[in-house]
């Protein structure tokens, strides 16, 4: 018996063709954990007390047992080393590798034990750093650590790492904390108290011998979720989370303690550094959220694509998780969005870390509406008006975090003057990298008297004396319009990427197609039971059917002819959105709009297949069914499913259902895969 959402007309229904049925339950994103106690940032005590130190990285002590014996000032001088150089991330528009020139890194002094199956402790001098391709959740059991700018301590809910090759490895990191106002035998008998929990005796003890009041220490757990195992059942992605390992080096049993966890140890120089312009950065933005001198900052990230404003942000966000309960966080960026699918503008409140790409943190905003493009060239003008749309939402409550693409050239930097002349932010930071082709700075200054694609700039002032009609012209041009008449002023914040390969632009349409796909399979991954296994190709899993006079259809990005229609739709990557204009439900037939409505979507799904006779739309989404009653209209955008799931069709005899070898690859939008 198909399943009812009630209230609607949206029934689970199960196709002949079908698969078994997988577990019941409806899958759900796995949101909201416990908030932290937030600490304070130590960015710029740490960048002040690293001036006139020598060669970053030197003399690290090779035993934990050795801190014990050394002095205040030798453990002070081996906290100072400069352990934060720069890396950003590749994004359509820029997300990168991450890998940077940076100093070597010290020897490897922390400790690795086993601790049952699948599980792990980590024991890390103070200023040790562990860098590692895989995934594991990470539960701080002693001391302090900070994974991509988030500080966990004891007592704070475990955080899920995801480390992927897609993206700059993640790190684990002992940082400084309060001494506790013990002596040191206590706290090592503190600490084998913890321990008892999680170590043999044999390994207890081997771990206390290296333990020194200032380390830090961890446990690791494997991590498995339906969305990453649905990701890596894709022959393409299947090693996003391996690390490829050469031949000539040996295999430690740190290594295999590590691996059981799911991780491996990688070289330093691959993870995420932090240059001097991007420490300043931060540092200025930790302090303006944190004291809201002048109210709820809005910080704008901008620059060329494949720069690191998305590694920015995620970095950004986590450090001011650390001290406030959340941030906002308004996505303008339509190929590369952090928390959606690609082709929207959205807005919604983060009150979690990011500890890795955006596949691995999908979730629903709270506005939404899809523009169905990954670019905006075409329409500037609807996007600008979708921004003002979205932006209505914000209640200036917390910090907002405002990303854009990194379409900054001609047409591209005037839409970027118009952004920031309609957002006003307090803050831009504007992105610049070497052999990358400068912008012009975008001071407030500039800003202002700068004519915009749809905006024009403040007339200036002729012989000291102002035309009054010129003014009168200009403010009545942009009021008409609902951009700002005069810019507030906001600060500029210039910062240079240092990483290898920042904007360049080899391989970047390619890898930001993958990053695009891999973002898709996130969200579609939580369409799988919570049950992680098995991992059910999406055709076995069972579609809603939805009646044609139910909703309403339009394609955003071209016109279709009416006859044409169900051709353009079957298959397709639709928005599920909500119009307020009730849906004429006079025939049975597709109903069909004249024009794009501006309206909120509510999630994305699949049409899978058609049903001509009963005249039913079969639709796999993962939006909830309290969501779906709302659902009256489908948006049909130039953002197509992802190769590897039509690919990725076991059980299916003959033929793949929508694969085909005769096909005229001339044709606008056909792709060979």
């Amino acid at each position: 018996m198909a399943d009812v959402v009630s209230g609607s007309k949206w029934r689970r229904c199960r196709l002949l063709w079908s698969l078994p049925r997988p577990g019941q339950g409806r899958p759900r994103s796995a949101l909201g954990l416990a908030q932290r106690t937030r600490r304070r940032p130590q960015l710029r005590k740490r960048r002040e007390r690293r001036q006139g130190q020598p060669s970053p990285r030197a003399h690290a002590p090779h035993h934990a047992e050795e801190m014990e014996d050394r002095s205040d000032d030798e453990e002070r001088d081996r906290h100072h080393r400069d352990h934060h150089h720069h890396h950003d991330d590749d994004d359509d528009d820029d997300d990168d590798d991450g890998s940077s020139r940076r100093p070597s890194p010290p020897p490897w002094t922390g400790l690795a034990l086993e601790a049952g199956d699948g599980r792990a402790v980590l024991l890390l001098p103070r200023a040790q750093i562990l860098t590692f391709t895989g995934k594991c959740q990470v539960t701080c059991l002693y001391g302090q650590v900070q994974m991509f700018g988030f500080t966990l301590s004891p007592g704070q809910p475990p955080s899920n790492l995801y480390s992927s090759q897609t993206h700059c490895a993640l790190s684990i990191e002992a940082v400084s904390y309060s001494m506790p106002e013990k002596t040191k035998k206590e706290m090592r008998s503190e600490a084998r108290e913890l321990l008892k929990a999680h170590l043999s005796l044999a390994n207890r003890n081997q771990l206390m011998k290296e333990f020194s009041p200032l380390c830090s220490i961890v446990l690791l757990e494997r991590l498995e979720t339906s969305v990453t195992s649905f990701i890596l059942s894709h022959q393409k992605f299947t090693h996003i989370f391996s690390k490829t390992k050469e031949k000539s080096t040996p295999i430690t049993p740190e290594d295999e303690v590590l691996a059981s966890a799911g991780i491996a140890k990688c070289d330093e120089s691959s993870g995420f550094h932090l240059s001097e312009s991007c420490i300043s950065a931060i540092e200025e933005l930790i302090y303006v959220c944190r004291e809201e001198d002048d109210g709820c900052p809005v910080i704008l990230a901008c620059g060329p694509k494949d720069i690191g404003k998305s590694t920015f942000n995620r970095y950004l966000i986590n450090q001011l998780l650390n001290s406030i309960p959340s941030v906002d966080y308004l996505e303008c960026d339509l190929g590369q969005t952090e928390f959606t699918p690609p082709g929207c503008i959205s807005l919604l409140t983060v009150t979690e870390p990011l500890l890795g790409p955006p596949f691995t943190h999908q979730r629903a905003p709270r506005k939404m509406v899809y523009y169905g493009e990954t670019h905006c060239e075409e329409d500037c003008e609807r996007y600008i008006e979708i921004v003002k749309y979205v932006l209505s939402s914000y209640k200036r409550e917390t910090p907002l975090i405002v990303n854009t693409m990194g379409w900054v050239k001609d047409d591209g930097l005037l839409l970027l003057i118009d952004l920031i002349r309609l957002l006003s932010p307090s803050h831009v930071v504007q992105f610049s990298a070497d052999g990358c082709e400068e912008m012009p700075s975008l001071t407030s200054d500039f800003i202002e008297v700068t004519s915009g694609l749809l905006t024009r700039g403040m007339p200036q002032v002729k012989n000291k004396s102002l035309n009054f009609s010129e003014m009168e012209d200009f403010e009545l041009f942009n009021e008409e319009r609902g951009f700002h008449t005069s810019v507030t002023g906001h600060k500029l914040c210039i910062v240079h990427s240092e990483f290898d390969g920042a904007g360049s632009m080899s391989s970047m349409w390619s890898r930001a197609r993958i990053l695009r796909d891999m973002t898709m399979l996130g969200y579609l991954g939580h369409l799988q039971p919570l049950e992680l296994k098995p991992i059910f190709p999406l055709h076995s899993l069972i579609p809603y059917q939805v009646p044609f006079n139910a909703v309403a259809l339009q394609v955003i990005h071209t016109h279709v002819a009416p006859a044409h229609i169900l051709y353009a739709v079957n298959a397709s990557w639709v928005g599920l959105c909500r119009i307020l204009d009730e849906v004429k439900r006079q025939s049975s037939g597709p109903i069909l709009l004249t024009q794009t409505p501006m309206c909120d979507c509510l999630g994305f799904g699949i049409v899978r297949g058609i049903d001509m006779e009963k005249k039913l739309y079969h639709i796999l989404t993962p939006v909830p069914p309290e969501k779906l009653r709302l659902v009256n209209c489908l948006l049909i955008g130039n953002v197509v499913v992802p190769q590897s799931v039509f690919k990725n069709q076991p059980g299916i005899e003959g033929e793949i259902p929508y694969l085909t070898s005769e096909y005229n690859f001339e044709i606008y939008g056909s792709e060979r895969i």
